[in-house]
């Protein structure tokens, strides 16, 4: 039998990082296999994980969730076939959502004897420190994550004030209230005890696709206590600025109403669904220019602090060769915070920033390309 595992989690959650851990402590000796969906034209991190030895397929034009009828049933068949594996691990694009991605798993499923492969688990990593953040500003595409999640990891509580980790655990109940929650900093907790808690769940298909749960248009988990219908059209997008004061896109509508992203949706029809597409954009960027560690830090600084007019950046990320000759520059960057580090090289440098509404020619301005 191959297991499915699919971890998910919003822009810079940490997936990568944790299924790093998982690899490294509890699925040494198992045939493995990752499918990687990368929301942009260039993929990052998968470079990180082929060094472990772990085969990847790659996804990367596009989100997973205008994908998921054809490329994806195809590459998850194909993977299968191919190498036979103990387990496969789904990692999403983070703007993807976990309900389509679920159900597409199921549907593949469809085409495979009884026994030969079963969704292990649904996991969404989320970033604690961003939880109320996400929520009012992205809550379509970041609070399906969460509603979906069999497991919810945490990333970042290392020293975080208990008042608002407990504010930021009342916030995920209150959009699943079943979901084993781990609050644990990731340093101080052995990979085999996450799994554990991961694979905890028994029957998580039947929990997540029980008839009497799904709906039937959207096909997202509904919860017994909330009212059906208005589950759909209550989207909590409260209008609520960055801590820069960035402004974000919201999603309120009337029915009938055309959405305003320019999607182009009418809201009679389509109100319970926006593609990615139509929300984030993502900006890849090839460049031979050498960066120094200073010189790169002070670009991130001002796009994470919002000092310039990008527009919502969400995510940057990259490698790229240092001044110096020395080992390549390996950076990440989420709202507020960024990390610059040496690594190895690439076959040249490569740099990804998502977000939504964003000025192009601007942040490649700012990369020197």
């Amino acid at each position: 039998m191959t297991k499915i595992d699919v971890v998910s989690g919003f822009l810079g959650a940490g997936k990568t990082t944790l299924i790093k851990k998982l690899i490294a402590e509890v699925f040494q000796g198992e045939q493995l296999v990752l499918i990687e969906n990368e929301f942009g034209e260039i993929g990052i991190d998968g470079g990180f994980l082929k060094d472990a030895g772990i085969n990847i397929t790659e996804m990367n034009s596009g989100c997973i969730c205008c994908s998921l009828v054809g490329d994806f049933g195809t590459a998850l068949k194909e993977v299968i076939d191919k190498y036979s594996p103990d387990r496969i691990i789904i990692e999403p694009s983070g703007v993807g959502k976990l309900s389509d991605v679920a159900k597409a798993v199921l549907d593949v499923k469809d085409g495979f004897e009884d026994g030969e492969i079963e969704l292990n688990s649904t996991v969404t990593v989320a970033d604690a420190t961003k939880c109320k953040l996400y929520m009012k500003n992205f809550g379509e595409f970041y609070n399906n994550q969460i509603e979906s999640a069999g497991t919810i990891i945490l990333s970042r509580t290392q020293g975080m004030n208990q008042d608002k980790l407990d504010k930021c655990m009342e916030l995920l109940r209150e959009h699943n209230k079943d979901a084993a929650i781990i609050t644990t900093p990731w340093d101080d907790i052995e990979g085999s005890k996450i799994l554990e808690a991961i694979e905890g769940k028994n029957s998580l298909e039947n929990m997540l696709f029980e008839e009497e749960d799904i709906c039937p248009e959207c096909g997202h988990h509904h919860d017994h206590d909330h009212d059906h219908e208005h589950h759909h059209h209550d989207h909590d997008h409260d209008h609520e600025h960055h801590d820069h004061d960035h402004e974000h896109h919201h999603h309120d509508h009337e029915h009938g109403e055309e959405c305003s992203c320019g999607c182009g949706h009418d809201h009679d029809h389509d109100h319970h669904h926006h593609h990615a597409d139509d929300v984030f954009s993502s900006i890849g960027i090839e460049t031979t220019h050498k960066f120094t560690e200073d010189g790169l830090s002070e670009i991130l600084e001002q796009i994470a602090d919002g000092e310039v007019e990008v527009g919502t950046v969400l995510r940057a990320k990259g490698i790229v060769p240092a001044e110096d000759g020395g080992e390549w520059i390996h950076f990440d960057l989420v709202p507020g915070e960024f990390e610059v580090r040496r690594g190895s090289a690439d076959y040249t440098g490569r740099i990804c920033v998502i977000g939504s509404e964003m000025n192009e020619e601007k942040v490649r301005e700012m990369f020197a390309v």
